[in-house]
């Protein structure tokens, strides 16, 4: 058994990585981190989960070898950082759920993270896990950092116009629209129900962090380019669940029917991204209800020859494929057992 260690148990984040680290076969939940929670067991912490684990949640100790082949940091930026310096090289294998270590340049990550300092090449030692593009570098990996949620699914629906079609996308425009889960637990005024219930805020009209990171990612890759990108993000008043919607405008010579095949071509044999026709269900999809529960990410690309763009839609659970479901895709792909080991839980709709 793979034992596994997560630190930050009772945010949301952690609260799904327990659900999903307990019910896999091959991984064995032996360590609980956190502060404020010390303590305390997951069942207080996590109404959903009626585990008897003979664990509470205990401060981080220096060295945790031997407790855990891999730890996971379901920690705010700051502390990820923090903990990085302290546990990499004393444990195999460390990943990140924050944004300490996604933006690898230093100067754009200290733009989108100012109060978060990291140590002179800490950040070129750890790969950004998006498995289904970096899989062959995350077997073995002693760090990696998870991407953010909205850019999981920025990345996996432009990846085939750029690694594969090799386009050369002159301006890239996100809308982007996330439920309050996607916040965490703090206590903000605007997050409060009367405010929030039936609510589009405009959370970020003119900038997010998670597009830095996706250019920063894609900028490396290969044969396309990437000349500009900019990202709105709403909050709405679901729980869980986001859609990034990216517009992209390019001079190359694109139809519909070469785009789906590039991207159904791309994503043969990635078992968690489903290449999709909007019109093929009940209801247009992407939709992020038709996913939440469950570490998939549908994928669609149009073409829209009257606006000169190509659309790609792109929606995932943002507790799951955007966090802790990717982070066990990741502990499978490190650990090379096969990558959809405890994660076949279809989606839960209506939810």
């Amino acid at each position: 058994m793979i034992r596994v260690g997560v630190v930050g148990a009772s945010g949301l984040a952690g609260g799904e990585l327990i659900r999903l680290v307990t019910q896999h076969p091959e991984l064995e939940l032996t360590f609980l981190g956190g502060a404020s929670s010390a303590g305390r067991r997951p069942a207080e912490l996590h109404p959903g989960l009626r585990l008897d684990l003979g664990l509470v949640v205990e401060p981080v100790p220096e060295d945790l070898s031997d407790r855990c082949d891999v730890v996971l940091l379901a920690t705010p930026a700051p502390v990820s950082a923090e903990l990085a310096v302290r546990l990499a090289d004393r444990v195999p294998c460390v990943i990140d759920l924050s944004g300490a270590f996604r933006i690898r340049t230093p100067e754009l990550h200290d733009r989108w993270y100012p109060g978060v300092p990291r140590p002179d090449g800490l950040a070129d030692r750890f790969v950004y896990g998006v498995p289904e593009l970096v899989g062959d570098q995350l077997v073995g990996a002693a760090l990696i950092s998870l991407p953010g949620c909205y850019a999981t699914a920025i990345t996996l629906g432009l990846a085939p116009l750029v690694l594969s079609l090799g386009l050369d996308l002159r301006t890239v425009v996100v809308d982007g629209k996330s439920g309050s889960s996607g916040g965490g637990l703090q206590l903000r005024t605007a997050d409060l129900h009367p405010l929030r219930n039936g609510a589009i805020a405009p959370y970020a009209p003119v900038g997010h962090r998670h597009a830095a990171e996706v250019r920063d990612f894609l900028d490396r890759g290969k044969p396309g380019r990437i000349g500009s990108l900019s990202m709105s993000a709403y909050g709405v008043s679901h729980v869980r669940g986001l859609m990034a919607s990216s517009y992209v405008f390019t001079d190359d010579e694109v139809d519909t029917r070469t785009l789906q095949r590039a991207y159904l071509r791309f994503y043969k044999g990635h078992h968690f991204v489903r290449v999709r026709r909007h019109d093929e269900t009940l209801i247009p999809v992407p939709d992020p209800q038709a996913v939440l529960g469950s570490n998939y990410c549908d994928v669609t690309v149009l073409h829209d020859p009257e606006g000169g763009r190509i659309v790609v839609l792109a929606a995932l659970d943002n507790l799951v494929k955007g966090a802790a479901g990717q982070a066990v895709q990741a502990i499978n792909k490190r650990f090379s057992l096969p990558e959809e080991t405890g994660l076949t839980m279809q989606p839960v709709m209506p939810a």
